[in-house]
């Protein structure tokens, strides 16, 4: 949870759990990004499909504000780390953000309302400032936005990130059941609210509080399956998806605008082939993945996101040494 920030400890290990938390963020959003990038129809002859219904239920709303706070944590992450390796570490988050003006404007050709540009402009209107305060008036800012629950997770995730608290997950478990056990209580509520309440997604009240509230439960929930002998397979395919998250997610734009097309759905009610070919994409994201990061260290736009960051051509190798 961002995108390709590699999260690592207070000892400097990777928190592997927020790699297969960006991995499960990325399948959500990409169920929601299909039909929105290939203008799929919602009703056909009036009827709704019931795919679309379970996507607005369960995914709309919910994966982006765990993509968010992700991101937020990573950049969080990231200043801590800094401040102890460079004297200017405000510089090096600037260039890390402008790196996603560009990239998310060119990707906005391709997925108009993408997210890589929106999170550039509110790390430069909202981390930067906050960088210099004290990390109580993150959390509070964080708190306080009405305007939507994306920039709030963002700054959530930076002022958590300030506090430590992804950075020790390992030592949370009783803290995760009980987040866990609220907002799974809470969502059952929330969701029958939005079930039966106004269908503008966007603007519904009801939609955003069932969306925080299966966000948290979806993301808490899944910190702590990974953690147990059952859920070591999910996470084993999901953290090398996540590791090279901002690779993978530009990538399968690519893959749903030229391969989606070729397919037939672009304009299609066809519900079923999507489900199937958005499986398969993370599938081969998953494969792919592992396979580069058995011989290298981060994903190549990671790769190029990290020497543009600190200005210097950074080791890529497996077996390189760590700069």
């Amino acid at each position: 949870m961002p995108i390709a920030v590699p999260g690592r400890s207070s000892s400097g290990q990777r928190v592997t759990t927020l790699d297969a938390l960006r991995g499960f963020a990325l399948f959500g959003i990409l169920l929601v990004n299909i039909p929105h990038v290939l203008e799929m129809p919602s009703e056909v002859d009036g009827v709704e499909s019931p795919v679309r219904r379970a996507l607005d239920l369960f995914v709309q709303f919910r994966f982006n504000v765990i993509f968010a706070l992700l991101f937020g944590i990573g950049f969080g992450i990231f200043m801590r780390r800094a401040a102890r390796k460079h004297p200017h570490p405000r510089l090096l988050l600037a260039r890390r953000l402008a790196v996603l003006l560009p990239l998310g404007a060119l990707h906005q050709l391709l997925h108009p309302g993408e997210y890589l540009l929106f999170y550039g402009v509110l790390g430069v209107v909202l981390l930067l400032p906050l960088s210099w305060a004290p990390r109580w008036v993150s959390l509070v800012v964080a708190l306080l936005i009405p305007v939507s629950p994306v920039p709030g997770a963002l700054v959530l995730g930076y002022a958590l990130a300030r506090y430590e608290i992804p950075q020790t997950l390992h030592a949370r478990r009783k803290q995760l059941v009980v987040v866990f056990a609220v907002s799974a209580a809470l969502s059952v509520p929330a969701l029958l609210t939005q079930l039966h309440g106004p269908r503008d997604l966007g603007f519904a009240l009801t939609t955003v509080v069932a969306g925080l509230c299966m966000a948290t439960a979806y993301s808490s929930g899944l910190a702590l399956l990974v953690r147990t002998r059952a859920g070591k397979p999910i996470s084993a395919a999901l953290e090398p998806l996540g590791r090279m998250a901002l690779t993978n997610y530009v990538t399968a734009t690519l893959l749903m605008v030229s391969v989606g097309r070729l397919i037939g759905l672009e304009g299609s009610d066809d519900w079923a082939t999507m489900l199937v070919f958005a499986v398969g994409i993370i599938a081969v994201q998953v494969v792919w993945s592992r396979l580069w990061l058995a011989r290298f260290r981060y994903g190549p736009l990671e790769w190029a996101w990290r020497c543009i960051t600190w200005w210097d051509r950074q080791p890529i190798r497996a077996q390189a040494p760590a700069s």
